[in-house]
């Protein structure tokens, strides 16, 4: 059974910082993609940062230069550090995995971590 957990949301004030983790079982870790999507209330859900299992890393623009994703095999946990947060990144944010980086979005999910930040 695949299980993603993620922690290490809070409430943070603008300019601050927080590092998400995300500790996955249950999958091939190593050879999976792994991402953070996030869903601000009455959005629809975003791609965030997505790293392959190559560590190949992609952004979305307005977090480039901000947020950084990592992984670490040995402890099966994705990282997503977060620094000079806006009030607009405050949303639930959600781990991913799957086979690809195309197809990431249509496997696995985990329950969420909420983000806010205030001003």
């Amino acid at each position: 059974q695949v299980q993603l957990v993620e922690s290490g949301g809070g409430l943070v004030q603008a300019g601050g910082s927080l590092r998400l983790s995300c500790a996955a079982s249950g999958l091939p870790f190593s050879s999976y993609a792994m991402g953070w999507y996030r869903q601000a209330p009455g959005k629809e859900r975003e791609s965030v940062a997505l790293i392959s299992s190559g560590g190949n890393t992609y952004y979305a623009e307005d977090v480039k230069g901000r947020f950084t994703i990592s992984r670490d095999s040995a402890k099966r946990t994705l990282y997503l550090q977060m620094n000079s947060l806006k009030p607009e990144d405050t949303a639930m944010y959600y781990c991913v995995a799957g086979p690809t980086i195309a197809t990431i979005r249509s496997y696995y999910w985990g329950q969420g971590t909420q983000v806010t930040v205030s001003s």
